[in-house]
């Protein structure tokens, strides 16, 4: 029964702590990022800098393996490089998947990083199932993207992405209060209510383009419109109800799953089925599913 006292004492004292550090950084409107998310925010400071080389960032890469190995698998998968000429430079992969596809894969590295700098079995755990949660989603907006021809393939990779993003913020963050830990409904309460405002937050700090950051605002984690998806945003819903691995902390907190319609969707220019969508963009979700989640 002590123990149980310490250990909330422990909890609610490094809580209220946390919660004060969240408040000062946005009301400073700078947020602290984990060592995680360093690579991904210098990799969007070199693309976005004109004067920077190709060559100058593929030097960047090569100091992080796992990135290195992702741009190159990437950049020789069948999607981005149907011809057999095996690509091996990191530049020229760069060049063959563009800024936009590079960056998702710089943020798949820091999400995975803190998915493995987790202290306990169940952190990780929890980490573990919100990656692949995230990036299911992500391949679901990529492959829809791409069948329905909406909008950019890799825009739509990028808004699926980045939907968890202040989710996945708080869990790294949450690594200096280890008491944390102890208490996951609690802390999915928490991160519940924190979410919005830290995802706003990031999202400014990463400087996405107008487009993504107002499809992830309209879009996340909303109900399924009975309409064929014809925007980003509705892009991110149809892909978030496709999505096979529900997301763990809405499991924590009892939110039901997405239910999805079983009526043809409706459109002006013809309607389809919700199961007739996934079938069609199902080979095209596996194969951006195992490039981004592959290691």
């Amino acid at each position: 029964m002590k123990d149980t006292i310490r250990t909330m004492t422990a909890f609610e004292d490094q809580l209220a702590a946390f919660t004060e550090t969240l408040e000062h950084e946005l009301d400073d409107g700078s947020l602290s990022f984990p060592t995680v998310f360093d690579l991904s925010l210098r990799i969007k400071e070199l693309s976005d800098d004109p004067q920077v080389s190709v060559e100058e960032i593929a030097q960047l890469v090569r100091t992080e393996p796992v990135l290195s190995a992702k741009v190159l698998r990437v950049a020789n998968s069948v999607l981005m490089n149907p011809s057999p000429n095996e690509i091996t430079s990191v530049s020229k992969a760069l060049n063959r998947i563009g800024s936009t596809t590079f960056r998702c894969l710089a943020f798949a590295v820091a999400a995975e990083q803190i998915e493995r700098d987790q202290r306990t079995e169940q952190m990780q755990d929890l980490a573990s199932e919100l990656w692949a949660h995230s990036v299911d989603v992500a391949a679901w907006c990529y492959a829809t993207a791409k069948e329905l021809k909406v909008c950019s393939p890799d825009t739509a990779l990028m808004t699926g992405l980045m939907s968890n993003v202040g989710q996945f913020y708080l869990m790294a963050s949450a690594a200096r209060f280890p008491a944390l830990d102890e208490h996951l409904l609690s802390f999915a309460h928490f991160i519940s209510l924190w979410e919005d405002p830290v995802r706003q937050s990031v999202l400014q700090a990463f400087e996405l383009p107008t487009a993504i950051v107002e499809a992830i605002n309209s879009g996340h984690d909303r109900p399924m419109v009975a309409t064929e998806p014809s925007t980003l945003a509705q892009i991110l819903i149809f892909a978030e109800h496709a999505a096979q691995t529900a997301n763990p902390l809405n499991r924590l907190l009892g939110v039901a799953q997405h239910q999805v319609p079983t009526a043809p969707l409706s459109e002006a220019n013809g309607a389809e089925s919700f199961e007739a969508i996934v079938r069609a963009a199902t080979a095209t979700r596996d194969e951006i599913l195992t490039l981004l989640a592959g290691r």
